[in-house]
């Protein structure tokens, strides 16, 4: 995809049981949602379970 084809992309999180987008949050949950590590539920149950 060419750069002028692109367009922003709004990244919404779950925070204490409802969505919210993430450019909304203040600098400090802006950095704690950059430093959080995803994860899939398969992968982790496999890790989980050997």
């Amino acid at each position: 995809m060419q750069d002028h084809e692109r367009q922003r992309c709004e990244v919404w999180t779950r925070v204490m049981g409802y969505h919210r987008p993430v450019s909304e949050f203040n600098a400090g949950k802006q950095g704690e949602h950059a430093e959080r590590c995803h994860f899939t539920e398969p992968a982790a149950a496999l890790a989980l379970n050997g």
